[in-house]
């Protein structure tokens, strides 16, 4: 099952200095309304540059919810651990964490991390901005800033990358935190749903789940006769061509739709094939690939190179969604790793694409 820091390029080693020194430089620094307003208008900026012609969905309000005191006890991959009830500065170690931050309704620390690669300024397009307008961000993957981390001085941390065990040892020591590795192969959603529960707040899964299951009914009303349209994720990395259905976000869709999903993508239990070259053709058939591209100028021009490659080979020109002029879909590539907001965003991905 591939990880975040396997797609598209591998984590570099961060070397950084002690949590007591970072202390130390926190302890020293203050935030300025100025300074503030500042970031709130850089990030404005940003948006309007990363996410033109990007998929927004439409998301409710999420005010944040601060009751009950105390601590409570939840299971992380690292056993158990102290947790406050009612944290008043919640960060996500993912920018996927922070999203499911922002639905259960967490107040959120004024720094929250993103990625520092893809085309990333600021949080990704679809992310419910309001719940973030006055939060900046930090660079924190495939490096890990753990000063900037300390500097948003959070009390409580949520880590999806549980799979890295020297993230799981180290956050703890700068605030309580629940460790989860939500890349172990599994459906994110399950991991939402979970997370939800072990933090006393299944109630705010439910009300995402309500809205993602009222837009499925929407887009499938939409869709002529699904089961005809045959559709897979299509991704390319390490001279191969990934099929797989990854965190779960694309299939989950396609299946609650009703399409029919190619076979390719349900090999080895959904995780899928990696295709070399001279195996292109077991993607015949594929009415719609979607595949996934980063933000950006630079970005862009990664993905077209991608194709370009592609096309040299001559089974690629035969493929039925190459031939069919709107069959490649590209979506921002930080849906697929599975949060309440990408889901619904690439949910609108697919509408765009395939409704009547």
């Amino acid at each position: 099952m591939l990880t975040p820091r396997k797609l598209p390029r591998p984590r570099a080693a961060a070397i950084l200095a002690g949590v007591a020194g970072l202390m130390m430089a926190a302890s020293c620094t203050t935030d300025t309304p100025t300074e503030a307003a500042d970031d709130t208008a850089e990030r404005d900026d940003q948006l309007s540059e990363q996410c033109q012609e990007a998929v927004i969905p439409e998301l409710p309000e999420l005010p944040a919810v601060s009751e009950g005191t105390g601590t409570q006890t939840v299971t992380g991959v690292d056993g158990e651990a102290e947790v406050p009830v009612a944290p008043q500065a919640a960060l996500g170690m993912y920018t996927t964490d922070v999203d499911i931050l922002a639905w259960l309704r967490y107040p959120l620390a004024s720094s929250q991390p993103i990625r520092g690669d893809g085309g990333y300024t600021t949080f990704p397009c679809f992310f419910p901005q309001d719940a973030l307008a006055d939060v900046s961000t930090f660079a924190n993957y495939p490096e890990y800033d753990y000063e900037s981390i300390l500097m948003a001085e959070p009390d409580f941390i949520l880590n999806g990358l549980g799979y890295d065990p020297d993230v799981v040892a180290r956050l703890p020591e700068i605030a309580p935190t629940y460790n989860v590795d939500a890349f172990d192969g599994r459906s994110w959603m399950e991991h939402f749903e979970e997370t939800a529960a072990a933090l006393g707040r299944s109630q705010y899964y439910e009300e995402w789940k309500a809205i993602y299951d009222a837009r499925i009914a929407e887009v499938a009303a939409e869709i002529d006769d699904p089961a005809s349209i045959t559709v897979a994720p299509v991704g390319y990395w390490e001279d191969q061509f990934q099929t797989g259905c990854y965190a779960g976000v694309e299939c989950q869709v396609f299946d609650d739709l009703g399409l029919t999903i190619a076979p390719t993508s349900l090999e080895n239990n959904r995780e899928g094939e990696a295709l070399s070259g001279e195996q292109l053709g077991k993607m015949d058939g594929i009415d719609y690939a979607f595949m996934i591209r980063g933000l950006g100028e630079e970005e862009e021009a990664v993905f077209q190179s991608t194709l370009d490659e592609a096309a040299q080979n001559p089974l690629w020109a035969d493929l039925d969604f190459v031939q069919n002029e709107d069959g490649i879909v590209g979506y921002e590539f930080e849906m697929t790793f599975g949060s309440p907001s990408g889901q619904l965003a690439f949910l609108d991905v697919v509408e765009q694409a395939l409704a009547s």
